[in-house]
């Protein structure tokens, strides 16, 4: 057991805080005597001497300064702690489980887990990226305190968040843009489409055309615009995720005749809005201010 208590660190900090014992016994609501005898304590039970009188007034030791310093942690932990206990006596959750599609803007969500971040730094979030049914999937088994998605769920009601707009794109030198003409489904079957994999374990699903003769399928919507910087295949990918890309023109778009833009429209859904805790509606209010800070011609 700690020999020297939290008690008589809040003590010494106080006085060392208000220049004095007396200016620190109005403000902690303690007698001068009880801090003094508790900075006494402190230092017979250390050994070491963390006051010394300068005049009236008294001053940290060189080796109090640095235990003070390290002792201000313990006190600033105690009292997240504290803080912590009473928003979890309240029904704050631990942890807020978040699955994401990835084709959701970046910017957003790393706006979004900043605002959460901001309003409750203690709560644990566990941010599952996923594709098509992933996400669905883990509401049904009740796996996501909240979900983003592309795609509607059976049995729960979503609301509208933003729009994302796919774009179908190839490399500049990419032959496809060599046709020098308007592109038919004929033109793609002869050339490498890039799909991302379904992330769900049980009803995993297909979406987007794939006729192509040739497909590479992977499990990240990074890989896929990575392999198409590369002058490795064509793909639909969100107009989000390719901008610099299209303004540098590293990617063109397609000359499709039609189908060469795409809208999918996104929801956020709640396992259980009436069950859920603060911090889930937090996160949900923090989404949606994201999205209209970095995305507004997308809603």
């Amino acid at each position: 057991m700690s020999r020297v208590t939290l008690a008589q660190w809040q003590m010494l900090a106080a006085v060392v805080d208000h220049g004095g014992f007396a200016r620190a016994a109005e403000a902690v609501h303690k007698s001068p005597s009880t801090l003094n005898h508790a900075v006494h304590k402190l230092e017979e039970q250390l050994g070491v001497r963390v006051l010394e009188p300068v005049g009236r007034q008294v001053r940290l030791t060189e080796a109090g300064e640095m235990m003070l310093r390290r002792a201000r942690q313990l006190i600033e932990s105690a009292e997240a702690l504290e803080d912590v206990a009473g928003r979890l006596a309240e029904g704050l959750e631990a942890e807020v489980v978040l699955s994401v599609d990835q084709i959701f803007p970046t910017a957003a969500l790393a706006a979004a887990l900043s605002l959460f971040s901001a309003e409750y730094p203690y709560v644990r979030v566990q941010l599952h990226e996923t594709v098509l049914n992933g996400g669905i999937e883990m509401l049904y088994d009740g796996r996501a305190d909240l979900a983003v998605s592309g795609l509607a769920a059976q049995g729960f009601l979503g609301e509208p968040l933003v729009s994302v707009h796919f774009i179908a794109v190839a490399h500049r030198d990419h032959e496809l843009h060599a046709l020098d003409r308007e592109l038919d489904l004929r033109d793609l079957q002869r050339h490498r489409q890039l799909v991302v994999r379904d992330s769900a374990l049980r009803q995993s699903m297909d979406a987007g055309w794939l006729k192509a003769e040739q497909r590479w399928t992977v499990s990240h919507l990074e890989t896929s615009i990575d392999m198409v910087r590369r002058c490795l295949g064509f793909a639909w990918l969100p107009e989000t995720r390719i901008h610099n890309d299209l303004e540098n023109g590293l990617m063109r778009p397609l000359r499709l005749s039609a189908g060469g833009i795409r809208e999918v429209p996104m929801q956020m859904i709640f396992r259980d809005r009436d069950r859920a805790g603060p911090a889930t509606h937090a996160m949900a209010r923090a989404l949606h201010e994201a999205v209209a800070s970095t995305c507004p011609r997308h809603m």
